[in-house]
């Protein structure tokens, strides 16, 4: 068995006793891979461990390694920030995104999204813990937000995602992610996605309802960034 896929057998393990310790079905919890800067073939070992779902925030990166899988029947998610240049390329090649937090974007996504494809899964990403380095809209907007973005064609509101403040203090993370699961629960809105929980903390997500665990160092290891740019940005796993 290859180290992926050792270390994907331990994370199903880790996320199966999470969930039972919380009282939920395991298969109401998803693994999304983290494979930002990872090679193609990597990608392709996950792949063939039986896993369909993997989270970019490069564009371009992204890009060439879906062309050089398309013979693969994957589903790829944009967990990264989203400039308004970049619109058009995800509203195109992506089934889902996490990390929406303006509704400008939201509406360009809309307009931008091919005819022929269904709707575009989004997540609202809320900066639960206030901190200035993360991307993400504050609480007090995400009502506004999200009924906005709800309202949109070629769009499907899916929930809210969160990035919180790392902490080792597994009460502190509980506390976060419980913040945006009651986020999600005022709205009313039929929502059915959290995604939230990461290599670290994905136990503690689990327990407050994550739909979606987040995760790349557990899989590949800790990352050797390509460049400084890439580096300045927030992890997403």
């Amino acid at each position: 068995m290859s180290t992926i896929a050792t270390n994907i057998a331990k994370v199903g393990m880790r996320i199966r006793e999470a969930a039972q310790a919380a009282g939920r079905d395991p298969d109401g919890v998803r693994l999304l891979v983290v494979s930002k800067t990872q090679p193609a073939e990597a990608i392709r070992a996950a792949s063939a461990a039986g896993l369909r779902d993997f989270g970019e925030n490069y564009l371009q990166e992204a890009l060439e390694k879906q062309a050089e899988l398309a013979d693969l029947p994957l589903v790829w998610h944009f967990i990264g920030p989203i400039q308004s240049n970049k619109t058009k390329l995800i509203a195109e090649h992506f089934d889902w995104v996490h990390s929406l937090d303006r509704l400008k974007i939201a509406q360009r996504l809309s307009d931008q999204r091919p005819g022929h494809l269904a709707p575009l899964n989004l997540c609202l990403q809320v900066n639960v813990s206030g901190e200035a380095s993360k991307s993400g809209c504050e609480p007090q907007d995400v009502h506004e937000l999200a009924h906005a973005i709800s309202a949109l064609p070629r769009l499907r509101l899916r929930g809210l995602m969160a990035i919180p403040e790392p902490t080792d203090d597994p009460a502190k993370q509980r506390a976060a992610f419980a913040r945006l699961r009651q986020l999600q629960t005022e709205l009313q809105l039929n929502l059915d996605t959290l995604s939230m929980g990461m290599s670290q903390d994905l136990e503690a997500a689990i327990a407050e309802g994550a739909t979606w665990v987040r995760i790349g160092t557990a899989l590949f290891g800790a990352r050797a960034y390509p460049s400084k740019a890439a580096a300045d940005v927030p992890p997403h796993e």
